[in-house]
């Protein structure tokens, strides 16, 4: 199995840490006990409920330069009670899964004709990392001129967490929020080492307290988002997003806001009738 980056072992020793925190020693069948001064279950118990060394699970903690097999990772996936994505990650940032490459596919031709058959509903593609990469009219008119913006600042998450337009736009903002943050980590854990990945988490951490403290928390999963909302010229907006896959290599996604109500499909059909 190839060595991990000095990237994606600390990547996964944070994962590590702040899983073990949260799982009590009732959660697992241990005494409390006395005198515990961390969080959580103690490494030492972590090594003894998956079956690994102890000393060998503190190096995997600490970031050091070892490797482990895949079952061993699920052995401490299991004892760590992770979900179906946080497992996934694990074995991503142990290098036990195969690594994709950082730039997006091509859009296949006719993307932007169907996007805008799509109006009025809001639709764009994005990519693995959040850029946005096309979109319709009517995505326009209810975030805002994409096109007149610096290119490395059209982004999803950039846009979202930084532009004062978007910050008030979100009818559900905490939710979605912890959404947008807790899926890009998990998209990232296969690009630590990338610099295009790795610069725009540092311009999110500086220019937004919000996101940079939900980063702090290692989480990849969230519940699922109920409808989405927004703000609009003409009232409040209600939506359902679908989600397909674009291009070869399956990481850019065509995502349309479709209204989940009658009143907020007329305010969509006005908003572009009148835009």
């Amino acid at each position: 199995m190839p060595a991990t980056t000095d990237a994606r072992r600390a990547e996964l020793a944070g994962f590590l840490r702040t899983r073990r925190e949260r799982i009590t020693p009732e959660d697992v069948g241990l005494p409390l006990g006395s005198r515990r001064r961390t969080p959580g279950l103690r490494r030492e118990e972590v090594a003894q409920l998956a079956g690994v060394g102890v000393t060998w699970y503190t190096w995997l903690e600490q970031g050091r330069r070892i490797n482990a097999s895949t079952q061993v990772l699920h052995a401490i996936a299991n004892t760590l009670r992770m979900d179906t994505q946080e497992r996934a990650h694990l074995l991503r940032l142990a290098g036990a899964t195969a690594t994709p490459g950082s730039r997006p596919a091509p859009l296949p031709d006719g993307i932007e004709a169907i996007l805008d058959r799509l109006d009025p509903y809001p639709a764009f593609v994005l990519s693995e990392r959040f850029d946005i990469l096309a979109h319709n009219r009517a995505y326009g008119l209810v975030f805002g001129d994409i096109d007149t913006l610096d290119p490395e600042d059209r982004n999803h998450l950039w846009l979202f967490f930084t532009h004062p337009s978007w910050r008030g736009n979100c009818m559900n903002r905490g939710p979605a929020s912890r959404h947008l943050v807790n899926n890009l980590r998990a998209a990232m854990s296969t690009h630590l080492d990338d610099p295009i990945w790795t610069s725009l988490i540092g311009r999110l951490r500086r220019a937004s307290p919000e996101f940079d403290g939900l980063w702090k928390h290692y989480d990849v999963t969230s519940p699922a988002l109920p409808a989405k909302g927004f703000h609009s010229p003409y009232g409040d907006v209600r939506v359902h997003g679908t989600r397909l896959t674009v291009g070869l290599d399956g990481l850019n996604h065509l995502i349309v806001y479709t209204p989940s109500d009658a009143e907020s499909r007329s305010r969509l059909e006005r908003l572009c009738a009148e835009g």
